[in-house]
C-alpha cells in the first residue's frame, strides 16, 4: 500500500485530535475482536501479516517517527520493537524478517495491547501539550492514514488466512460485500483533451499523488459498472484459462506454474457449483456481484476476451472527477461502484509523476523505492476505512497479486 508524507496540516484542538485519534486507533483494535489470539498470530503467506504484528507496527510508526523525535526524555517501550516492528524503513535500521512475522509467538497479543496502550497515552499528553504544533499535527495525521491502510490489510489478510484453514471459517458477517449488479454492461463517454491529475490540494495526501500535472487523454469510454461474477464466468467456461492468445507472457507463465483456473477465492462445492470464500465464510457464488481476488494478468485477458481494454489511471481519475460519476442509485447514465467495492487495476505502471520528489529521510522511502515493477490500482474497497478513499489515491501492487480485494472496470476507445 502506498505510503509518503504530508504537507504542514492547520493545528486543530487537543479534542479535535485527540478524538480522530481514538476512533482510528480503537477501530484497529476492534477489527481484532471477531479473531482469536491464535488467528492474529497467524501468517499465511510472505505477502501477508499477522494481525498482531499490524496492530503492534502501526503502533511503532507513532512510537519511532512521533515520540522519539518529539517527547521529553523519550524512552523505548521495548527496545527490542524497533527491529521486530520496522517494515521497510532502511533509514531506521535493522528489520526482522517479512516471512517470518508469523513466527513471532512473543511478544502476546496482550503485550500489544499495552504496546499500543502505552503509546496512546504518552500521544495524548503530547497532544495536550502541543496541541498547536503544526509538525506534530502532519506526523499525526500520516501516522493515522498510514494505520487506516494497514486496516484494509489485516482485513484482506485475515480473508487469505481463513481460506487455508479447512474448516473455512467467517471472519463477521458484520463485514460489507461488494454490492450487486443487475443492469446490462453500459459505456460513458468521455472527450478526452489536456486534463489536470494528481491531488488538488485541498486535505491530505500521500507524496505519490504530488505534483499535480498536465496529462493528455484521448477520447475514451469507461464500462459504467464493475465486471460480475457471472461475466467472468463466462469467461472461464468460454476456455479463457485455456487460451494463450489472451494473456501477457508472464501471466501465461502464472496461469501455468500455479495451475491457475478461476479468482482466487472461487472453489466448488460437493454437488460441483461454484462457490466462493468470503469474510463471511463460503457462499454460493453471486453472480451479480463484483468479481474481485483477480490478479493484473487475469483483468487484462478478460478485458482482451470482452474486446475492451483496462483504464489507464488517468482515464480512471478523469472519469472519478467527472459529472458522470453518479450516486449508486441513480437511475441516468453514470459511472457506478467506483469507490468502496473493490479496487480497480489500471493498465499504468506505477511510477513517479512528472516532478515528484520523495520526503526527506526514512518517511520519503517507501514511495519512491517501490516504483517499479508495480502496477496502479483506483477507487477502494469494501475492506476501505471510511473517509479514506479519494479519486487521486493510488493504490499499487505487483501485477500477479490477487489477495487483495482487485477487481475490473473495463475501458475502450
Amino acid at each position: 500500500m502506498p505510503h509518503g508524507t504530508t504537507p504542514d496540516m492547520k493545528p486543530a484542538s487537543e479534542l479535535t485530535w485527540r478524538s480522530r485519534y481514538d476512533g482510528v486507533r480503537g477501530r484497529s483494535l476492534a477489527l481484532a475482536d471477531p479473531l482469536s489470539d491464535e488467528d492474529c498470530g497467524a501468517q499465511s503467506m510472505a505477502d501477508a501479516s499477522p494481525v498482531k504484528w499490524h496492530l503492534a507496527h502501526t503502533t511503532w510508526f507513532f512510537e519511532t517517527f512521533i515520540l522519539e523525535r518529539m517527547e521529553a526524555r523519550f524512552q523505548p517501550f521495548q527496545p527490542a520493537f524497533r527491529i521486530l516492528f520496522n517494515s521497510y524503513y532502511n533509514g531506521i535500521g535493522e528489520r526482522y524478517p517479512r516471512a517470518k512475522r508469523g513466527l513471532l509467538t512473543r511478544p502476546s497479543m496482550d503485550d500489544v495491547r499495552a504496546y499500543r496502550a502505552n503509546v496512546d497515552a504518552r500521544i495524548g499528553r503530547l497532544l495536550a501539550d502541543q496541541a498547536g504544533n503544526r509538525q506534530l499535527a502532519s506526523l499525526i495525521e500520516l501516522g493515522l492514514q498510514h494505520e487506516q491502510q494497514h486496516q484494509e490489510l489485516i482485513l484482506t489478510d485475515v480473508l487469505h488466512l481463513l481460506a487455508q484453514n479447512a474448516l473455512f471459517p467467517a471472519y463477521s458477517d458484520d463485514t460489507p460485500l461488494p454490492a450487486h449488479s443487475v443492469a446490462a454492461q453500459a459505456w460513458v463517454a468521455f472527450a478526452g483533451g489536456l486534463a489536470e491529475i494528481g491531488h488538488d490540494g485541498e486535505g491530505f495526501c500521500f507524496d505519490n499523488e504530488l505534483p499535480r500535472h498536465r496529462h493528455y487523454l484521448a477520447p475514451f469510454a469507461l464500462a459504467e459498472r464493475l465486471v460480475t461474477n457471472g461475466e467472468y464466468l463466462s469467461f472461464i467456461e468460454a476456455g479463457g484459462y485455456r487460451d494463450p492468445a489472451l494473456w501477457l507472457s508472464e501471466g501465461w507463465d502464472q496461469v501455468n506454474l500455479l495451475g491457475l483456473t478461476q479468482p482466487l477465492y472461487w472453489q466448488r462445492d460437493d454437488t460441483g457449483n461454484w462457490c466462493e470464500f468470503t469474510l463471511h465464510g463460503v457462499q454460493g457464488l453471486d453472480r451479480a456481484r463484483a468479481v474481485t481476488g483477480v490478479s493484473l494478468f487475469e483483468a487484462d485477458a478478460f478485458a482482451r476476451w470482452s474486446g475492451a481494454r483496462l483504464p489507464t489511471e488517468a482515464e480512471w481519475e478523469v472519469a472519478a472527477c467527472s459529472d458522470a460519476c453518479g450516486e449508486e442509485g441513480s437511475q441516468e447514465r453514470r459511472l457506478r461502484q467506483m469507490f468502496g467495492h473493490c479496487w480497480q487495476w489500471t493498465s499504468s505502471s506505477y511510477a513517479p509523476y512528472p516532478g515528484y520528489a520523495s520526503a526527506p529521510g526514512a518517511l520519503g522511502e517507501y514511495n519512491s523505492k517501490f516504483m517499479l515493477n508495480q502496477y496502479v490500482l483506483r477507487g477502494s474497497s469494501i475492506a476501505t476505512p471510511p473517509g479514506h478513499a479519494r479519486a487521486s489515491y493510488r493504490n499499487f501492487f505487483p501485477a500477479g497479486a490477487r489477495w487483495q480485494f482487485t477487481g475490473i472496470r473495463l475501458a475502450r476507445q
